[in-house]
């Protein structure tokens, strides 16, 4: 009987633990190598953590919502063909351990099934699913068989929570092989915002994922049945503290500018069906704004610097950051030298890291070092915002909904594609003027492209 050790993985350098968020497999069930095993979160990241080896799981040494230190055996695998056949070990209790979760979690004893789970107050049926999660092995045969996400996300679901299997997935492939057409799940949660005059999508449902609690004291003064307590994710708590510090650091300062997206929409329409076909994945406004955010920044690179003390530091560098609404909360993943990239590298980047963010294959790493961020909230409709700078920066940009308006051009009324960009800075540095000039540069980026222009 050969038995393989799962340990708690150290996902980045400075991270010393982990919590387990979920278990996707219990003692005695098969597994497959790369399948998802369990869901593990950290103070940067949630990451779903696949199997080393094919076998039966034997063996799950900690509760969820446990917090365990980075290299612990977690869970133990029998790769032994014969295993299936027998039942899972009797184990001795394992070790407790302190908890990030709600308060009194601990380690439950070894190879004790996870309890069962009531399914959270406002979950959307499996096939409304907003950012489902997609195991390696259905990533791997998708892109065997040149399935792109957004082609992924259409798929209909038969496992947990609507997730795709790989055989919903072989079933989907050989249909579209023979021509049959597959009723679709529905759009899902990712990306930049759909081309008008398409509906714009919902949020993600971050309550579905906030689980009840008891509350303790805090019942007492929020009795039920008009409240309810329920747990914050371990990333929307990173979040509020990160929002509520910088609020504190920095004094915010905001310019409003709006910017005629007439012209890129037109590149955009008139290069999306080639675009898609060449690289895999929709053209969307995101790479446009992007490319004029990193052309604006090296023309104003104060905006892309830091305050240390009575010291500014100016980097030489550009990693972009892109504010992502999840169900657990507001990740940021970033773009790294985005001055080194042209269009079609800034679009690829964008695509790569808004699918790893709807499938929780971020990795420390992919959220660290970033020196200025962009905020797309226009992609739910909302036409001006007034977004928190993502602190060291000293600036972030906001995006609103491009919407087609009537404007006055040249003492003539126009209907054109606009949008409202919001700036939000720091002005121990940033000056009214600065802010104003860089915000131009970027409209002016954006006006002015090419309407023949091929991407």
């Amino acid at each position: 009987m050969a038995k393989i050790d799962v340990i708690m993985p150290q996902l980045g350098e400075s991270l010393t633990e982990g919590t387990i968020i979920k278990w996707h497999k219990k003692p005695g069930d098969k597994i497959k190598k790369d399948e998802t095993l369990l869901e593990i979160s950290t103070d940067k990241v949630d990451s779903e953590i696949p199997s080393p080896a094919s076998g039966v799981v034997t063996r799950l040494l900690y509760e969820e919502q446990a917090t365990v230190a980075v290299r612990e055996v977690i869970a133990q695998i029998d790769t032994d063909a014969s295993a299936g056949k027998r039942e899972p070990e009797k184990q001795a209790p394992a070790k407790r351990q302190e908890t990030g979760g709600s308060p009194g979690a601990a380690a439950r004893p070894a190879g004790a099934p996870a309890a069962p789970e009531a399914p959270p107050a406002g979950t959307a049926p499996a096939a409304a699913t907003k950012g489902r999660f997609y195991s390696p092995l259905v990533l791997n045969i998708a892109r065997e068989e040149g399935v792109p996400m957004q082609e992924l996300e259409m798929v209909p679901g038969t496992g947990e929570e609507g997730r795709v299997s790989k055989k919903d997935l072989m079933a989907y492939v050989a249909a579209k092989k023979s021509g049959t057409q597959i009723p679709a799940a529905g759009p899902a949660f990712g990306g930049a915002p759909p081309p008008r005059p398409a509906p714009a999508r919902s949020a993600p449902r971050i309550e579905s994922v906030l689980k009840p609690v008891d509350g303790g004291e805090l019942a007492t003064k929020y009795p039920p049945p008009g409240h309810e307590i329920r747990q914050m994710t371990n990333i929307l708590m990173k979040m509020s503290e990160h929002m509520v510090r910088s609020v504190r650091t920095s004094p915010h300062v905001y310019a409003i500018h709006e910017c005629d997206m007439t012209n890129v929409d037109l590149v955009r329409r008139r290069n999306a069906g080639a675009f898609q076909k060449r690289e895999g994945f929709k053209l969307t406004y995101t790479p446009f704004i992007c490319d004029a955010i990193v052309k604006a920044i090296k023309e104003f690179p104060l905006v892309n610097s830091q305050v240390e003390g009575d010291k500014i530091v100016i980097k030489k560098f550009i990693n972009l950051g892109m504010a992502v609404a999840s169900e657990n909360g507001l990740i940021v993943p970033v773009i790294k030298n985005a001055e080194e990239k042209n269009f079609i590298g800034l679009a690829r980047a964008i695509n790569d890291l808004a699918a790893r963010a709807r499938t929780k294959r971020l990795t420390p790493a992919d959220i660290e070092g970033g020196s200025f961020t962009v905020t797309n909230y226009g992609v739910f409709g909302t036409m001006v915002g007034i977004p928190i700078i993502n602190q060291p920066q000293v600036a972030i940009l906001g995006t609103g909904s491009i919407e087609k308006r009537a404007v006055v051009i040249d003492d003539a009324i126009a209907i054109r594609s606009m949008a409202c960009f919001t700036l939000a800075f720091d002005h121990r540095i940033l000056d009214g003027a600065l802010g104003g000039s860089f915000m131009e540069a970027v409209v002016s980026h954006l006006e002015s492209y090419d309407r023949n222009q091929v991407v």
